[in-house]
């Protein structure tokens, strides 16, 4: 399969990369990132990274992901529908000497840590803060693995990431092609987010033939240590580890507030409350939703006294709070 590339920035200032938050797209900038001492690490050699991860880790017990070896290296499923593999907890030194031992006995046998809080599982690991972004309004996690394959999933907070060692590979498609890309279970998943039950590497056409359209809209790049690489809320995304171990660091940030809280919550309230009424009822309460939330507008409850609005009034953190404690004694 040959996808197009993602578009490729060649300036480096701040700003330049802002504008390329905005237009909501994909894009690549390489070597961002190569003066940082954690690249500089993962440049000069796998053992030198190994050290300086263990030297600024905290003394605390690290969950680290292992799967089965029949599936060479996919997070994923397995026959039954459970995940394939096991959750373990260890000290890091512990885990990073497991990778050796894997290669060592020549196993297919996929070795993860997933998005280590910075800060609460190292201690100056990062000392630098990216320009680009606003500081402290992000959240910085590290990931850690062999050669896996983390099926295509989404974030709904936007995504930088940099890879600090060995090789990654990216495979984006953009969020209008998620009724093309076979998504499974959303409430019990192997990645923390509903997954694309197809094979990219290998699709099944005849088992899932619209995955052939979402294929044509597919964007895909290579990175080595010090690249970055901006994936846009809610696209979908694979990422495939190219060495035996390699390591990259995210940032995740969102554009409004986090009192909002996140819409995966309402969509399944609406799915326990709304999506198996009768279907003229379910047509007024769509109509109801774009009305309110999806068209709304400031003519629709212009009607209203301002301080009678309730929960029709400009979200706010007092409103957003008052609207949670009302469902939380709606629910229970």
């Amino acid at each position: 399969m040959s996808f197009q590339q993602i578009i490729e920035l060649s300036s480096k200032d701040p700003d330049v990369m802002r504008e390329g938050f905005q237009s909501g797209r994909p894009f690549i900038v390489r070597q961002l990132h190569s003066d940082w001492l954690l690249v500089k690490k993962g440049r000069e050699s796998e053992t030198a990274l190994k050290k300086y991860l263990h030297e600024c880790s905290l003394k605390r017990d690290f969950v680290y992901a292992i799967g089965e070896p029949e599936q060479n290296g996919k997070i994923f499923y397995n026959k039954d529908m459970g995940v394939n593999f096991v959750e373990r907890k260890a000290a890091l030194k512990t885990v990073l000497g497991y990778f050796d031992e894997i290669r060592e006995a020549e196993e297919d046998v996929a070795l993860y840590l997933s998005s280590l809080e910075i800060h609460k599982y190292f201690e100056n690991l990062l000392t630098e803060t990216p320009s680009y972004l606003n500081e402290d309004q992000y959240r910085a996690g590290l990931w850690i693995g062999n050669k896996i394959q983390v099926p295509l999933h989404n974030d709904f907070p936007n995504n930088v990431a940099c890879v600090i060692g060995g090789r990654r590979k990216f495979t984006l498609i953009p969020p209008n092609q998620f009724e093309n890309l076979y998504v499974g279970p959303i409430d019990f998943t192997p990645a923390g987010r509903a997954v694309s039950m197809v094979d990219l590497q290998n699709p099944d056409l005849d088992k899932y033939p619209k995955f052939a359209v979402a294929l044509e809209h597919a964007l895909t790049a290579e990175l080595s240590p010090g690249d970055i690489i901006y994936i846009p809320s809610m696209w979908w995304h694979a990422v495939e580890g190219l060495d035996d171990f390699n390591v990259m660091l995210n940032f995740w940030w969102r554009e409004n507030p986090t009192f909002l809280g996140g819409p995966d919550a309402a969509m399944k309230l609406a799915i326990a409350t709304i999506r198996d009424l009768p279907h003229p009822e379910k047509q007024h309460w769509k109509q109801l939703f774009e009305y309110y939330i999806f068209n709304n507008s400031e003519e629709n409850t212009a009607h209203i006294p301002e301080k009678s609005k309730g929960v029709l009034s400009r979200i706010n953190s007092d409103l957003a709070r008052k609207i949670k404690s009302y469902l939380l004694e709606v629910l229970s």
